[in-house]
């Protein structure tokens, strides 16, 4: 048996490099500022109680799996510094695990992430609003497409690197579909709700139309990670 810790994530904008501040400004825009500075407590409160899992979590010989990650070694160590000291809580746990003795794997295909980057580079350069909406389309018809080739590439990591008895960790957002290409006698235990995480994502955008289920949602992003995870995990 070989066990895999599935912790389904919202990325913050330090996650994203140097497509953030569009995407910052964007958001603000269309939702406001006060509910963009909701939105961003509760990623960091999200972030708070993944952080306070894996400050007692064993470490030791453990692979770890982050999207986005296409290497590993000591360039690995360095987009996690870089990523550290742009605020990215993720890849401060990351960091934390390493020096606990966990191992870091090259998760994604950097050809394919370049390709989506350039999609979203695109996107962010449009000024008018014809040229934003031909960026968008152009996004949309290979974001799918896209998707299913990183999630089939990181799953095929994920068969090939973890091995009997051994445990490993992925980080990966919330938006991503890897269970149809891990093999079946992987055992995989979710930290948060992947749907429940998706819905918060869909319900803060329009957040004056569900405000109660939206900070329904909130509180459960921003609570200790279940005892029955813990539990079940360790087993």
């Amino acid at each position: 048996m070989r066990n895999l810790v599935y912790v389904p994530v919202i990325h913050m904008a330090a996650d994203i490099g140097s497509l953030a501040e569009k995407a910052v400004e964007r958001a603000i825009l269309s939702i406001g500022e006060d509910v963009w500075k909701r939105h961003t407590e509760t990623v960091f409160g999200f972030w708070s109680s993944i952080a306070d899992y894996f400050d007692s979590f064993e470490a030791y010989g453990v692979k770890i799996f982050q999207d986005g990650m296409v290497a590993d070694g000591e360039l690995g160590k360095k987009i996690i510094e870089e990523g550290m000291k742009a605020g990215s809580v993720n890849f401060r746990v990351l960091s934390g695990l390493l020096q606990r003795g966990a191992v870091l794997v090259r998760t994604e295909e950097f050809k394919l992430l370049k390709e989506e980057r350039d999609r979203l580079v695109e996107l962010g350069k449009a000024q008018t609003k014809m040229e934003r909406l031909k960026a968008y389309l152009k996004y949309r018809i290979v974001k799918g497409r896209l998707l299913k080739k990183r999630d089939a590439f990181m799953a095929r990591r994920i068969n090939e690197v973890l091995k009997e008895g051994e445990t490993g960790v992925l980080f990966i957002g919330a938006e991503h579909n890897i269970e149809d290409w891990l093999d079946r006698d992987i055992s995989m235990v979710e930290l948060k709700d992947k749907k429940m995480l998706r819905a918060y994502q869909r319900g803060f955008i329009h957040w004056n139309n569900h405000k109660e289920k939206t900070d329904k949602l909130a509180l459960y992003l921003v609570s200790p990670v279940a005892p029955e995870k813990r539990r079940s995990i360790a087993s």
